[in-house]
């Protein structure tokens, strides 16, 4: 049985208090013929220093499958923090992983005002890779939200 209240036959609509969610799905593949074709143009316009550190191989070659995951997450963060047409530099969302492999997400610049300015208060990130895809799940708690 479904409770019925006073809105009822209302279409609901997210709302701007609660929390946000971004997600994104990136092919591997897509990822590493960007590499391949744009080389250094690529890697040093989308990824930060540290990012390029994290995702190399240990013979120090870009290592696709964990960029495509980075990539993944910084689309998932420009879900959440565009409304618009506002320009956001790839590197101004920085992900990392911790020593455990926890990610994390750095905003800096244009993106980090984009948060102050939708009120985020932090962003928590999730990322995965399965067969030919990386994906990733970013959610924004809301300052005055719980």
């Amino acid at each position: 049985m479904i409770a019925r209240h006073s809105g009822a036959g209302r279409r609901l609509r997210g709302g701007r208090a609660g929390p946000r969610v971004g997600i994104d799905l990136v092919s591997v593949e897509a990822v590493e013929e960007s590499i391949r074709v744009h080389s250094g143009r690529y890697l040093g316009r989308v990824y930060t220093s540290r990012e390029l550190h994290e995702c190399s191989t240990p013979a120090g070659a870009p290592d696709g499958r964990r960029l495509a995951s980075r990539f993944a997450a910084k689309e998932a963060a420009l879900k959440i923090l565009r409304t618009g047409d506002e320009a956001v530099p790839w590197q101004s969302i920085g992900v990392s992983c911790d020593s455990s492999g926890r990610p994390s997400i750095e905003l800096t610049g244009a993106a980090a005002d984009l948060a102050r300015a939708r009120r985020i208060e932090a962003l928590d990130l999730s990322i995965t890779q399965a067969g030919p895809y990386a994906a990733a799940v970013v959610v924004a708690r809301m300052r005055g939200t719980r």
